[in-house]
């Protein structure tokens, strides 16, 4: 029952496909290993599960209450013989306004997990060790406890590397050095990389190459227990007793943290496939409809009628996020610029052939009451998007930071995580 980080000193370093390859190793070799990504992605967790076995667990140290937070680390550990969590971006690199709030730094110093840094290796010798001593002596309450090498020339690289780091940083073992591969590489699109369920990922090729490569049992003993205690109780409040949820490649991008707290506080999830133009249970008293690429499917979303019409005639509540909240929208334009209609229920138009990132952490408080809670409620989630509103409104407002509310229809960029208070 403990856990530890894999980390990198920038984006692109390779720490997914290490992360990948590693769960499945040690799943077939029999052991319960559950999975974690640090901060708010939605992409890399799927993978996860996909190479664990069970689902992943967002750990987010900004967007998560301190008790929350708890909660999911607890939960991790006491099903598990060991935790293994992905970082996000470089270790000390967080998006929130200082640049490092919500790192992954900061949730190993909650933690008190240790870290493993994985290392893009290409074009560097000697001057290795002088990267891994600045991360390793950077932050006294980050406990780097090992160094893998990712994507070497050779046997002979690898022993330059090798010596080097025991040379200059010996606190900081080399655990491992995994070739330069292409074969490895995840495909990639504007969000991140391709869905796991969209590609149908076999981790088998990756756990093979990582577990050739990579002192499996000398990481494992790195590993250490938390020092978090305790827990809160649900965060977001589930909207309603029956929820209907979108689930297929439009709509993938629920946190499995969230539909579980739901299912805690009793509620129960009935899936449909707007993509297979499936409507929404008729029994239900709320519907969601998650973030995804609607972009992608906007053509067979607007011929989906059933949905459509399933979706018109609900008259409980319905809630959207992110590409939920533009498929109940008027229309999306894609990437070619024909536009689509999309259910009408609130004022809004957004286009995917006009793109802009938003990106970064969102607080966002309620302006009326909804099942959400009551107004004056705040939230804490994260905005990830190319989509550009051509028009919102006019209308209510759902948050002082957005989002829009029509009767019982409501939505807004933010993929909600967890309370505010």
């Amino acid at each position: 029952m403990s856990g530890l980080i894999l980390a990198a000193p920038a984006s692109g370093s390779g720490k997914t496909v290490v992360t990948l390859g590693l769960l499945y190793h040690l799943r077939r070799r029999g052991l319960r290993v559950a999975a974690a990504k640090a901060g708010p992605d939605y992409i890399d967790p799927g993978f996860h599960a996909a190479a664990s076995g069970r689902p992943c667990l967002n750990l987010d140290p900004w967007a998560m209450r301190p008790g929350t937070l708890a909660r999911l680390v607890g939960e991790l550990e006491r099903d598990s013989d060991l935790v293994v969590c992905e970082g996000v971006m470089g270790l000390f690199d967080g998006t929130g306004p200082d640049g490092e709030t919500g790192s992954t730094a900061e949730l190993a110093r909650l933690t008190g997990w240790p870290v493993v840094l994985v290392v893009d290796a290409r074009r560097q010798g000697a001057s290795v060790a002088a990267l891994v001593a600045g991360f390793a002596r950077h932050d006294p309450e980050v406990t780097l406890a090992g160094a893998v090498f990712n994507r070497i020339a050779g046997a002979r690289h690898r022993a330059i590397l090798e010596a080097a780091l025991a040379r200059r940083v010996p606190e900081v073992p080399c655990l491992g050095a995994v070739p330069h591969d292409p074969a490895l590489a995840l495909p990639e699109r504007h969000l991140g990389l391709v869905p796991a369920g969209e590609q149908r990922f076999d981790p088998a090729p990756i756990a093979a190459a990582v577990a050739a490569a990579v002192d499996a049992d000398r990481l494992i003993g790195l590993a250490r227990p938390s020092r978090l205690a305790g827990g809160e109780a649900c965060g977001v409040a589930p909207l309603g007793r029956l929820i209907a949820v979108a689930r297929d490649d439009a709509f993938a991008f629920a946190y499995p943290a969230l539909l579980a707290d739901w299912r805690r506080a009793g509620a129960e999830l009935a899936w449909f496939s707007p993509l297979a133009d499936e409507a929404p249970d008729p029994r239900a008293d709320a519907v969601f409809l998650p973030g995804g690429y609607p972009e992608l499917h906007a053509g067979r979303l607007a011929a989906a009628t059933n949905f459509l019409a399933g979706l018109r005639r609900h008259r409980g509540t319905v809630y959207g996020e992110c590409g939920g909240y533009m498929v109940l929208g008027e229309s999306l334009v894609d990437a070619a610029g024909a536009a689509h209609r999309m259910a009408g229920l609130l004022p809004l138009a957004t286009s995917f052939a006009e793109r802009r990132l938003q990106l970064g952490y969102r607080e966002a408080r309620l302006l009326a009451d909804f099942p959400l809670g009551p107004a004056g409620a705040r939230f804490r989630g994260h905005e990830f998007h190319y989509a550009t509103i051509l028009r919102e409104g006019p209308g209510e407002r759902l948050f002082d930071r957005g989002g829009l509310r029509r009767g019982n229809v409501a939505g807004s960029f933010i993929h909600l995580i967890d309370r505010a208070d």
